[in-house]
């Protein structure tokens, strides 16, 4: 029996779920490079302006379960329509935007629009696809993001940096319009549509098997964000010049590419096993970075190894969460779907909280160790759900 091959139909839909992915991606990451000008140009700190990165994130973590729950009866298709158009609308008057507090507010409703789409583009992309391409076809929607960090983000800064911060919105206002438009004519009318109480959805986060699918993300996330968040002095400190900072950090962007493509095939056959494997390479790759650093040549090449262990873990987590769900209640696979990007953003404040207590403790470079031990924590619980999937498969 022949693998199921995709369609043009479904390689259409799979475009279009990753170019809605990349223009979420753009405008969610891309504050991160115009802070300071908007600092300046609404006059307050820098430290004031950082709270539009701080509140986006916390409100996509608590809102994007909430409103998956309260929403699941929605029609998909009208609903993430209606979705994009708000993004477009909230965007539009970040252009025109003038004080904090309105940007501010503007934000946080784009971060409930942004995890509340992103959700449902991965629910759409596994309920469509055959079910041996599911893995391939959300590691394209993931790689939206991907690219929206390599490509997208860069050019909303040379933007800002020529036209104002205004500008930028201007740009993912253009392109949620372009997204609109390839989601009308794309998306699928007989998308599934479940009806069941917010109670029965939260339901599901009483059940050991989703909190224990939660943080393997979380961990894995934490992992490597425990070092790449002071991955800036750590090139310093191996002497990169000031100028070569912005090239190496777009080389690690661009190789997460291919990370994005081994995730689809990771997913495929086995995910948790393999991932079991993929944590403790990891963990060796992080923890070498303490004493590669002192050669520059070889510590860029473990810096571009470690960009190509960094998001495996993606797609096959998000499926075993929606997976999971199916069996535990399967009603709440809207749910499920939200809760890969919120344990996401949850290993990335983890992971960047615990780094900076290490930096601030000494050494620089015994954030690898921390990235390193972090891995480890992953595989031993990745492991562990691999071993309770094998003794359920054999009592079934």
């Amino acid at each position: 029996m022949h693998p199921t091959k995709l369609s043009k139909r479904h390689w259409l839909l799979i475009l279009t779920l990753s170019l809605l992915t990349f223009v979420l991606g753009t405008s969610e990451f891309v504050i991160v490079g115009i802070l300071t000008d908007i600092s300046s140009s609404l006059h307050m700190t820098n430290a004031k302006a950082g709270t539009l990165v701080s509140a986006f994130a916390i409100t996509f973590a608590i809102a994007t379960p909430l409103v998956m729950s309260a929403t699941s009866h929605f029609p998909k298709r009208q609903w993430m329509l209606f979705l994009i158009g708000a993004f477009i609308i909230l965007n539009a008057l970040c252009v025109i935007s003038t004080s904090y507090i309105m940007l501010l507010a503007l934000r946080i409703m784009t971060a409930i629009v942004t995890g509340v789409l992103i959700s449902l583009a991965m629910i759409v992309a596994s309920e469509t696809m055959p079910i041996n391409k599911r893995g391939l076809a959300i590691s394209f929607v993931f790689g939206g993001f991907t690219l929206a960090n390599v490509i997208g983000v860069p050019i909303g800064i040379v933007i800002a940096e020529w036209y104002g911060w205004n500008a930028t919105f201007m740009l993912t206002t253009f392109l949620g319009v372009l997204s609109f438009l390839a989601s009308f004519f794309v998306l699928p009318n007989n998308l599934s549509q479940v009806r069941s109480s917010i109670r029965d959805q939260f339901s599901l986060m009483t059940k050991p098997r989703i909190l224990m699918a939660f943080f393997i993300p979380a961990l894995g996330f934490g992992a490597t964000y425990a070092v790449f968040t002071y991955l800036v002095p750590i090139l310093k400190g191996m002497g990169a010049p000031n100028n070569s900072i912005s090239f190496i950090l777009f080389g690690y962007g661009f190789i997460s590419i291919f990370s994005n493509i081994l995730a689809g095939k990771i997913a495929n056959h086995n995910a948790i096993g393999r991932l079991r494997i993929v944590f403790l390479v990891q963990a060796v790759v992080l923890t070498s970075l303490f004493w590669t650093t002192n050669h520059f040549i070889l510590g860029l090449i473990n810096i571009g190894l470690m960009s190509l262990m960094a998001i495996l873990l993606t797609t096959s987590t998000q499926l075993y969460l929606i997976d999971l769900a199916g069996i535990y209640q399967p009603n709440a696979t809207g749910l499920a779907a939200s809760l890969m990007p919120v344990a996401s953003n949850v290993g990335i404040a983890f992971g960047s909280a615990l780094g900076g207590i290490v930096y601030h403790q000494g050494n620089l470079l015994n954030v690898t160790w921390v990235g390193g031990i972090v891995a480890v924590c992953a595989s031993l619980l990745t492991f562990f759900c691999h071993l309770l999937d094998q003794k359920q498969k054999k009592s079934a």
